[in-house]
């Protein structure tokens, strides 16, 4: 493979955490020389383009791949793809010469590169992707890889953002009463608070900056890329398991984030500066979005430990 302007094009995962999760690997990719290109959804267009240096190729959500294939066809030497889908469709449509991804049935008909890499059992999820340009030789292993992407906006100091509701399913969300304690304890220690909800939740971020009153601002994040800055404005983010944390870490924000039935040894936000907050219980992870049970993970959270958690990030 030749080092030119257009040698790889990396297909974007289309969830906002594995997006999040594929970065260090597309900046490996990067520093070891060769000139890389996302192609994505119109809807990831501004975050890829915190990666200085990438070709970012977005389309409207309802491109045809065919009419998108035509317009690459003949620019790229290879392609790497993750997943089924309108991406892969793409670059395969297009003829890309060598289309690289993980032996995946699914995949078998897109690929002409299957890489042999496997996930490891409780790692995190990052090292599927960093395994994958591992086997095509490119080095990994530098700090710089996992910084916050720079986007030129510091952090207000005493601002935190808290975010109840997960585009993940209701089984992500912790109970609004207990959000209601946080939010009050932080407006007792001084602290400038923004409640923030999302697309897919349950309007639960809503209904607490309406119960908190006048004191307390609030933001639809929507759509997520676009509210990026807003995001890193604020020193700390606290947040139910969803897109947003990971999006807020990217750029830099120290999240405190809710884990229910996910696993954090797989799914938490990238950097060592965040933390965790976990009811493990004997049916979890199950990785539900809407608990069969009694969402007991969330309803035996209690709000002293994610107070206790909180605390000690507001002391950074």
């Amino acid at each position: 493979m030749t080092t030119n302007a257009r040698d790889l094009l990396v297909a974007a995962p289309e969830r906002w955490d594995e997006a999040c999760f594929v970065v260090p690997a597309v900046r490996a990719l990067m520093a070891s020389g060769l000139g890389i290109g996302v192609i994505c959804r119109e809807q990831q267009r501004e975050f890829w383009q915190t990666l200085a240096g990438v070709e970012v190729l977005a389309f409207p959500a309802k491109a045809k791949a065919k009419v998108v294939a035509a317009q690459i066809r003949g620019a790229w030497q290879a392609a790497l793809v993750w997943e089924p889908g309108w991406e892969a469709e793409v670059v395969s449509l297009a003829g890309v010469p060598r289309r690289l991804g993980p032996k995946d049935r699914r995949l078998k008909k897109s690929l002409t590169h299957p890489l042999g890499f496997s996930e490891q059992p409780l790692e995190h999820r990052v090292r599927w992707y960093l395994a994958a340009v591992e086997e095509m030789g490119v080095n990994t292993l530098s700090p710089e890889f996992f910084a916050p992407a720079a986007i030129g906006i510091e952090a207000v100091a005493g601002t935190v953002l808290i975010s109840p509701d997960s585009d993940f399913g209701p089984s992500h969300e912790w109970a609004l009463d207990r959000w209601r304690s946080i939010a009050n304890s932080l407006s007792e220690s001084g602290r400038r608070v923004t409640v923030t909800g999302v697309d897919g939740g349950r309007g639960l971020g809503q209904t607490l900056a309406n119960e908190l009153g006048a004191g307390v601002e609030f933001f639809h994040a929507s759509p997520l890329a676009g509210v990026l800055p807003l995001l890193a404005v604020h020193g700390l983010v606290i947040a139910a398991d969803g897109s947003l944390p990971h999006l807020a870490a990217h750029v830099g924000a120290t999240c405190v984030t809710l884990f229910g039935p996910n696993d954090p040894a797989w799914k938490r936000p990238l950097g060592r500066r965040h933390a965790v907050v976990r009811r493990h219980v004997e049916c979890a992870p199950c990785l539900r979005g809407k608990c069969p049970l009694d969402a007991r993970c969330q309803r035996e959270l209690p709000a002293d430990r994610v107070w206790a958690a909180v605390r000690d990030k507001l002391v950074i």
